[in-house]
C-alpha cells in the first residue's frame, strides 16, 4: 500500500505540474511535450485505479494520435519561431494586451460554473440499483466494455465511426486547395514515367563542368 501511495502521488504531481507547464510555457513545442507527459501520467493513474481500458485508450488515442498530431502541426508551421502577437498590443511590444483581462474573466466564469455544478450535484436514489448488476467473475474491464459496446450500442458506435470518417474526408478536402507557387505531386506522371524521360545521359569532357539550367 505504501508503494502504491508513493506512485499515486508521484504521477499526480507530474500530471499537475505538466498541466501547468502546458499553459505557462512560451515555446509551443515544449507545451506539446508537457501535454504528452500529462497524458502519460493520467493513463498511469487510470491503470493504477483498475481502469486499464481507459489508460490504454489514453495512451493510444491521445498520446499516439492527438498529441503527436499537434506536435507535427506545430513543427511544420514553425510556430515556435513566430512572434506571438495575441498577447501584444497594437501600440507596442512592451505594453500588455487587452485580451488578458477578457481571458481571466471567462476563466473565472467557467470556474464558478464548475463550483456550482459540483456543489449542487447529488447521487440519485436509483444509483444504488447499479450495485446489483450481474457481473461475471474473471472477466476484465476491457472484455466487459467490449461486450456491451458491440452488442447494445453497436448502432451508436457505427454512427460515430461514420461521423469521424466524414470529418476526416472534409478536413482533407478543405486542406487540398490549389495555391500559387505550391508544387504538388502527380502520381499518374510518376507511375507512367519511363527511363527515357526520367534519365538523361550527358557526355562530359575532361576538365570541364556541366552547365545546368535552373
Amino acid at each position: 500500500m505504501i508503494i502504491q501511495s508513493i506512485f499515486f502521488y508521484f504521477f499526480s504531481i507530474i500530471a499537475i505540474v505538466s498541466a501547468i507547464m502546458v499553459t505557462v510555457s512560451r515555446n509551443t513545442v515544449h507545451s506539446v511535450f508537457f501535454l504528452i507527459l500529462d497524458f502519460v501520467s493520467i493513463s498511469c493513474l487510470f491503470i493504477m485505479g483498475g481502469a486499464e481500458f481507459l489508460g490504454m485508450i489514453m495512451l493510444i488515442v491521445y498520446v499516439g494520435a492527438v498529441a503527436v498530431l499537434f506536435l507535427f502541426v506545430v513543427m511544420m508551421l514553425n510556430v515556435a519561431q513566430q512572434e506571438n502577437e495575441w498577447f501584444q498590443s497594437k501600440k507596442g511590444k512592451e505594453q500588455s494586451s487587452s485580451h488578458i483581462p477578457v481571458g481571466f474573466l471567462i476563466s473565472a466564469i467557467i470556474f464558478f460554473e464548475l463550483i456550482i455544478v459540483i456543489g449542487g450535484w447529488k447521487f440519485t436514489p436509483e444509483i444504488k440499483s447499479l450495485n446489483n448488476l450481474d457481473l461475471k467473475i474473471g472477466v476484465t474491464n476491457t472484455h466487459s466494455i467490449g461486450s456491451v459496446l458491440y452488442t447494445d450500442f453497436i448502432l451508436l458506435f457505427q454512427i460515430s465511426g461514420m461521423i469521424l470518417l466524414v470529418s476526416m474526408i472534409g478536413a482533407i478536402v478543405l486542406t487540398y486547395k490549389k495555391r500559387k507557387g505550391l508544387k504538388r505531386q502527380s502520381y499518374i506522371n510518376q507511375i507512367s514515367r519511363e527511363k527515357t524521360t526520367g534519365v538523361e545521359l550527358i557526355e562530359v569532357e575532361k576538365n570541364k563542368g556541366v552547365k545546368i539550367d535552373v
